[in-house]
Order: structure tokens, then C-alpha cells, then sequence
């Protein structure tokens, strides 16, 4: 079978890709612009991707595909309609992240919580020497275990979020579609009025579509710390600029956008630069052992779709 991988580059420089081969004569791409999509797959089987979007006037030009593998569990940039309806099987990649996510979350609230950066400019700049005291103080921090920290997604990063925040002493509540599992669940609006730290974990898709919408985020407490390493457009990003802007939210973590990478025309790039902020380039859930995992796991999903199995099927 021929397997085309269509941007490897999002998979990293390091990332080792010979499983593949065990299972098929394999064609790499470094990237793919869309204006190639077409090209690139026109004599593939099975097709390999992480970021590039699939729709349905390029699939349709792919005669021979059968299968698509998404290198990720979130499916949101393939055309899952056309796939159903043309026999094209789709498989993701659950959980393989979730260990790696979930460190970069909870990062990314110690930092904010701690007001790290400031405390580390404060002594880089040299300022600590030139006082001649041996502490600062300021900006006064509070310890986790007096805090509430809001859950917003219940699937396996969710969930291993939720752990580490107990663990750490916070009150933990969680927003999911299921009543189950050892944490009160509430509603979205209870959550965002009674929490302290807000960290979001929703797949992308027409009912989570921008649900933590303007009002949510008004809604929440002054000085509340929200991350988001689920998808951009889950939240509505201007309102959460325009409240770090304000002074409403007090710690701000992103490691996803409506649009990557995102352009100077983005709500948040105002925001660069300031000490509360802490933004990263949607690596969370590419440590060596989760990319690792991953191709993996697509190997083993190609391997057992020409047995005829069934193993991680969305279509």
C-alpha cells in the first residue's frame, strides 16, 4: 500500500517514522501547502497528517484513498462528512498525549499562580543585586491549596488534570457531559463563577464552538487564572484579550489558537510581552514519549485496517 505522510515537519525534526515503513512503501512530505494537497495524495491509500485540512473538493480528487490518519485525537480539519459518505475510514489517536498535555497545563497554572516570570525578571535584570535586600514579595501569590480550579472537559487530559490539582490541594470541580468519577460535576456558568483557576480540555465541534463565549468569561472571578490547551476556537479570544487588557483575568495560559500560527491581526497579539501572559506555539502535546506513542499507535491503526479490524475508527 502506498502511505503518504503530508507534513512531517509538525511532527518534529526528531520524530522517527520506520514504523510506517513495516507497513507500507512510504512518501514523506515535509509540508504540504493546500494548493499541493491535491497532488500529494492523488495516488495515495492512506494518508498521514497532523494540521493540514482535508475537505471534501480535495478528497474527491483522491481516487484511490482509503484510509486517513490523523496524527492527534482532535479530527476537526477533516471533512468527517465526506469521509462517511464515500467509505473513506478516518482513525485518531486517543490518549496518547495526555501524560504530556496535562504537564504543560498544570506548568503553565504553577507559573501564573507564582507569577514566576515576574519574580525571574526581577533577579535577570539585575535588580535583585542592586537592592541589597534579600527578598521581594511582590506581587503577593496565594498557594494552590486555597484555590478552586474548574475542570472544563472530562475526557482522559481532563481527567489527569483533575488529579494532579487535587493532589496539589486545590478544590477540584469538573464540567463533562457524564455524571461519573470521583469529582463534582456542575454546569459550565456555576463553574466559571466559583473557580480560581480554569483550565479547558474540550474538543472542537458544533456544540463546543465559542461555549466559553464573552459572558462566560465576564462572568468569571476578578483575578482568575484560565488556560486553554484545548482547541482556539473553543473560547472567544478577543473577549479573553480585551479581559487581560482590563485587568479581570489575572493569569492567562494558551497553547492553541483559532488560527495557527497566529498573525498580528490576533486579539492576542497585543498581549505579548506582558508578565501574566504565557503563550506557546501548540507543542503541549509533543513531548518525545507522546510522538513517540503516536506514530505507534497510526502504524498499528493502518496495520489492523488492512486486517480488517477495527481499532480507533471515527468513520
Amino acid at each position: 500500500m502506498k502511505i503518504v505522510v503530508l507534513d512531517k515537519d509538525t511532527l518534529g525534526e526528531d520524530i522517527d517514522l520506520t514504523p510506517f515503513a513495516a507497513v507500507g512503501e512510504v512518501k514523506v512530505y515535509e509540508n504540504t501547502a493546500q494548493e499541493e494537497l491535491v497532488d500529494h495524495i492523488d495516488d495515495a491509500e492512506v494518508v498521514i497528517l497532523n494540521k493540514v485540512k482535508l475537505s471534501g473538493d480535495v478528497l474527491c480528487r483522491a481516487k484511490k484513498l482509503k484510509l486517513i490518519c490523523v496524527a492527534a485525537t482532535g479530527y476537526d480539519n477533516i471533512d468527517v462528512r465526506y469521509c462517511k459518505e464515500n467509505s473513506i475510514a478516518l482513525c485518531n489517536v486517543p490518549g496518547y498525549s495526555t501524560d504530556s498535555v496535562a504537564q504543560l497545563t498544570v506548568a503553565m497554572v504553577l507559573s501564573l499562580a507564582t507569577h514566576l516570570n515576574e519574580y525571574r525578571g526581577y533577579v535577570h535584570s539585575g535588580a535583585y543585586t542592586e537592592s541589597g535586600v534579600a527578598n521581594l514579595l511582590t506581587p503577593a501569590y496565594h498557594e494552590l491549596s486555597s484555590m478552586t480550579w474548574g475542570v472544563v472537559g472530562g475526557g482522559n487530559i481532563g481527567m489527569k488534570v483533575a488529579e494532579i490539582a487535587a493532589a496539589m490541594g486545590c478544590r477540584v470541580m469538573v464540567f463533562r457531559r457524564k455524571e461519573e468519577g470521583v469529582f463534582p460535576v456542575v454546569d459550565l456558568d456555576t463553574l466559571c463563577k466559583e473557580c480560581d483557576v480554569i483550565s479547558l480540555h474540550l474538543p472542537l465541534n458544533e456544540q463546543t464552538r465559542g461555549i466559553f463565549s464573552r459572558e462566560r468569561i465576564e462572568s468569571t472571578k476578578k483575578g482568575v487564572i484560565i488556560v486553554n490547551t484545548a482547541r482556539g476556537a473553543v473560547t472567544d479570544e478577543q473577549a479573553l484579550a480585551d479581559a487581560v487588557c482590563s485587568g479581570h483575568i489575572g493569569g492567562l495560559g494558551a497553547d492553541v489558537y483559532s488560527k495557527e500560527p497566529f498573525g498580528t491581526e490576533h486579539p492576542f497579539y497585543k498581549l505579548l510581552g506582558k508578565a501574566n501572559v504565557c503563550l506557546t506555539p501548540h507543542m503541549a502535546w509533543g513531548s518525545v514519549e507522546a510522538r513517540a506513542r503516536c506514530v505507534n499507535e497510526m502504524a498499528e491503526n493502518i496495520r489492523c485496517f488492512y486486517m480488517g479490524e477495527t481499532r480507533n475508527r471515527i468513520v
